[in-house]
């Protein structure tokens, strides 16, 4: 038997935070938009009442000092939080879980403070040349004796300029010549902490973009920068791996936030077609307002399907990079759909900073673009289904 209910734990997770963004988070959206700055003493003030909450660190297992959530919950709460702002979600800061493979005094100097709350974590993997390409990455580190010195330059770094260091990807070499392919090297991806107090980081200011303001982007610097050798996540080369254990769960928060969006914009344009009168009557009479409507909700109901499915397949063990592109890639463009649809039947008033639509739309477009765009998405789906065909 299939049983979509939640637990009763569960209904209290979804309960609690959807009352935290209601009553501390929404009330701030109109300063951000207007603003597009978060003051310090609103993010600490909600980055305190999420730690209280049980919110920081409760995507981490209970053995690295997380809240050890199973991953149905803690996209119930991803979903909860996305309702709001994006900045003003993010002080609800939930670690990489990438830092979950911390060994030794990776332990001590950096997960610990980062489940704590004193120190924040941010991810450095996308290059001027080397977005969706990750072994096109030229940022290079070099072991000299027991030291890593690392070179290059990362860009499109979310949040970099309120963290306090990065796990940051780099080239630690390639594979030998009777290995590679005909096209290019084979580079090998490796992953290192690096504190943004290290001589020779440069956290400088990143682009203006029309999404998500007051969420702020950066580019990060790195010359000569020398780090201890402890500071390799894993062995040498085990960058992919990493990326992938990061990637998929990653996938899953952004697919959820966006079901969160399109279940708001859809709240607006339904109470909108009901209380809204043209031509005598009230304007969700008209199929031409109506059957928009039921489509934005069947595809609503359709994206939490596939969210429960594959948060359901984490934590059973069984989900596939598939699963995870197929979420993120309808979730996100279903987003796009609801969002447009949701506006075009409020009319005018739906471009206008009176109601939350103009930002939700406006948001709506760069979902198809980080954490893998569509295009590549739709490239792991189509290998996934035709590579076992080929051989």
């Amino acid at each position: 038997m299939i049983d979509f209910s939640l637990t009763d734990e569960q209904q209290m997770l979804v309960e609690m935070t959807h009352d935290f963004v209601e009553k501390e988070m929404l009330p701030h959206e109109e300063t951000l938009e207007r603003t597009d700055a978060l003051p310090p003493e609103l993010a600490a003030s909600l980055k305190k009442r999420a730690i209280e909450l049980g919110l920081h660190a409760c995507n981490l297992p209970e053995e690295a000092g997380g809240g050890g959530l199973d991953a149905v919950s803690v996209m119930l709460i991803e979903k909860e939080l996305g309702r709001t702002s994006l900045a003003l979600a993010e002080c609800a800061h939930r670690p990489l879980n990438i830092l979950a493979s911390c060994e030794g005094e990776q332990v001590k100097q950096f997960l610990e403070p980062t489940v704590r709350g004193e120190k924040r974590d941010c991810i450095a993997m996308t290059e001027p040349g080397a977005g969706s390409d990750l072994r096109g990455m030229k940022c290079k580190a070099v072991l000299d004796g027991n030291e890593w010195i690392i070179n290059g330059e990362k860009h499109f770094i979310s949040q970099a300029s309120i963290s306090d260091y990065c796990v940051l990807f780099a080239a630690t070499g390639s594979e030998p010549f009777e290995d590679q392919t005909v096209k290019a090297p084979r580079k090998y991806i490796s992953a290192f902490l690096v504190d943004f107090s290290d001589p020779g980081v440069e956290v400088a200011p990143g682009y203006k973009n029309v999404s998500h303001r007051a969420y702020t982007n950066n580019i990060l610097r790195f010359d000569n920068v020398r780090i201890p050798q402890w500071r390799i996540m894993g062995p040498e080369g085990d960058g992919f791996r990493l990326v992938n254990q990061w990637l998929g769960p990653t996938r899953l928060t952004v697919a959820a936030t966006c079901v969160a969006r399109a279940e708001r914009a859809f709240e607006i344009a339904l109470n909108y077609a009901s209380t809204r009168e043209q031509f005598g009557q009230k304007i969700g009479k008209f199929q031409g307002i109506s059957f928009p409507l039921a489509d934005m909700a069947t595809e609503i109901k359709m994206a939490n399907l596939m969210l429960l499915e594959t948060a359901w397949k984490i934590d059973q063990g069984i989900v596939t990079p598939e699963d995870c592109a197929m979420t993120k890639l309808f979730c996100t463009e279903m987003l796009s759909r609801v969002a447009d649809q949701a506006l075009q039947t409020v009319g005018g008033m739906g471009l206008m900073e009176d109601l939350p639509l103009e930002r939700i739309w406006r948001d709506a477009r760069v979902e198809r673009i980080w954490d893998g765009t569509s295009e590549i998405q739709r490239h792991i789906i189509s290998r996934g289904m035709l590579r076992p065909l080929e051989k």
